[in-house]
């Protein structure tokens, strides 16, 4: 959750450093801080709460300079507060970090029995001392004292390291953790996101696993953490720094919502064949042949969005298809190899279980699919091939357009695997692509709807729970809208199988607790009513989610929210 951002160059580092904070709000923090070397000394300012805060401090207490580095801080180890803050200085180092150091313990005693004092309660401040140790024992610059450093510690980290002694330098290094190079004229950025430094730059370079990266005014150079060096040529980041505004919405979240149409339909230009009646996965060939089993793997919405997948790869291309959450199965010695071919789906390609378990598979032998929303990032790079969503940046921590372009992207996997297997006929996947290409205008008439789901939404804002419910592929919507209510509204909710109602949840139902109830038109739409009746026949507040033209539904639901018809294999998308 927590920001990184690094300026080296001509300019006042402060307000570009602030300016970069600010994009990265979203992620999450508790504190931030920034360090900006001028006349041989770097200034640390920095307090727990947020930005606001830190600027003020910053006007009582300038911190000039054209070298700096800044931070915003999730707490992990110790308290938030502003000893606890970063950037951490040692001695004439000064370090920002995301991520954990997972031998922190062991390192802090021996740095203890060595005489090191600490400030802080962080893991984040051990670093700063081994660093500072490198130099004081003889390391010829901050590169190989930032190199040795790495080689003692554990864990998943994104590193920014400043010397009062090299002021012209900044040495980054990451391992499981985003980080990101951004190069401009006579100066130069890092970043933990590229959001942070969009509006300074489009010419980027993502770091790889395992490398470090020394960052100059002039330029910037990579190396493994054995000092091999390594070339990569700059990307060009198409998305606009307007893109990763608000927008005129009041929050990146609404906007991002109203956004779907679009990514929906960028995600789907060039990929759609309606004269071959067929999908392009951007040049991928996959041999059907010789895939004897899909494994999804994901975390969180991905997750979701790839328990829907399976419904539709399996019932388009007749491939078994299994799903694992990646948190759990990187820990279960998996069996998984040759024949398998594992689809990872992260929206920012970063996820570090999903990343885990695609190490984990590829070492058995497994081919790897990357579905994600960042090109060039770490899991697409893991990857033997990588099919991209074009949702742009998603600002907002809960997922909403992401989501919809992964069910979108999952969509075309399936219709290019049924059509080379041929169980998906090309009369079927005529209609179905026909469907896929009206769905932005679909989404675009439900998202401009809210003024219906607002009035809903204030009937039942005082629940203190909330029941949704599901059949088929429609269960994975019920587990993500359950999720979504959770992240935004702190509201408990449970997502269930809607056959599964009466082995447990029944109990729970009462004229207090709201259910929702999505009941698209379609096979399993008889059963769906008669679990909505057994809600009503105890007093629950049923909403239901059903098609338009559905003239039935209304007489079994309090409240009902009418979605466009589509086909049944794409109904999740607009459910």
């Amino acid at each position: 959750m927590c920001g990184i951002i690094g300026y080296i160059g001509h300019r006042q580092a402060t307000p570009i450093l602030i300016g970069g904070l600010r994009k990265l709000e979203y992620r999450g923090y508790d504190s931030a801080g920034v360090s900006v070397w001028n006349d041989g000394v770097s200034r640390v300012v920095r307090c727990r709460g947020k930005l606001a805060g830190l600027e003020e401090k910053l006007i009582k207490e300038p911190a000039p300079g054209s070298i700096g580095i800044g931070h915003t801080r999730w707490a992990t180890h110790g308290r938030p507060s502003d000893e606890n803050s970063h950037p951490h200085k040692v001695g004439p180092v000064s370090v920002i970090h995301n991520g954990i150091i997972e031998n922190h313990l062991a390192l802090r005693q021996d740095l203890v029995s060595q005489g090191a004092k600490f400030s802080s309660e962080t893991d984040t401040e051990i670093f700063a001392h081994l660093v500072e140790r490198a130099l004081a024992a003889g390391a010829e610059n901050l590169t190989v004292a930032v190199q040795r450093s790495i080689a003692k510690v554990r864990g998943s980290f994104a590193f920014v390291v400043m010397s009062d002694k090299e002021p012209g330098t900044l040495v980054a290094a990451k391992n499981s953790s985003p980080l990101v190079v951004g190069l401009g004229e006579g100066e130069n950025y890092v970043a933990s996101d590229v959001t942070a430094i969009l509006s300074e730059t489009r010419r980027v370079i993502f770091i790889d696993e395992g490398e470090m990266v020394t960052v100059t005014r002039e330029g910037v150079s990579i190396m493994d953490f054995e000092g091999q060096a390594r070339q990569r040529e700059p990307k060009t980041i198409t998305w606009s720094a307007v893109q990763a505004e608000k927008g005129g919405f009041k929050h990146y979240m609404l906007k991002e919502i109203h956004e779907q149409p679009r990514a929906v339909a960028d995600t789907l230009v060039g990929r759609v064949d309606l004269e071959a009646d067929d999908v392009s996965l951007d040049g991928i060939q996959l041999d059907v042949k010789k895939i004897k089993r899909i494994i999804f793997l994901a975390c969180g919405t991905s997750f979701h969005a790839s328990l829907v997948g399976e419904y539709m790869v399996e019932s388009m291309s007749r491939i078994p298809v299994e799903v694992d959450l990646a948190s759990e199965f990187r820990y279960r010695d998996p069996i998984v190899g040759p024949g398998d071919l594992v689809v990872a789906v992260s929206q920012s390609g970063e996820t570090l279980d999903t990343m885990e378990a695609v190490r984990e598979a590829k070492k058995r032998g497994a081919q790897i699919l990357a579905i994600s929303n960042v090109v060039e990032s770490s899991i697409p790079r893991l990857a033997d091939y990588s099919f991209y969503t074009h949702a742009g940046p998603e600002i907002g921590v809960a997922s909403t357009k992401a989501f919809t372009t992964q069910l979108v992207a999952m969509a075309l996997l399936a219709i290019h695997l049924g059509r080379r297997t041929n169980n998906l006929s090309k009369e079927r996947a005529r209609e179905l692509l026909a469907e896929l290409v009206a769905l932005p205008n679909k989404m675009r008439d439900l998202v401009e709807s809210g003024a219906q789901v607002q009035a809903i939404a204030r009937r039942y804002g005082n629940a203190n729970g909330f029941l949704f419910l599901g059949r088929g592929a429609q269960f994975p919507i019920a587990l993500e809208g359950a999720l979504k209510l959770k992240e935004i509204s702190y509201i408990h909710a449970e997502g269930y199988a809607a056959g599964e109602m009466k082995h447990g949840p029944i109990a729970l139902i009462d004229e207090h607790l709201p259910v929702i109830v999505l009941c698209p038109r379609g096979p399993h739409y008889e059963k769906v009513v008669s679990n909505l009746a057994e809600v009503r026949a105890r007093q629950g507040k049923v909403l239901a989610v059903a098609t338009k033209g559905d003239n039935d539904i209304g007489g079994h639901a309090d409240d009902v929210i009418l979605v466009p018809d589509t086909a049944i294999e794409l109904q999740p998308i607009l459910t």
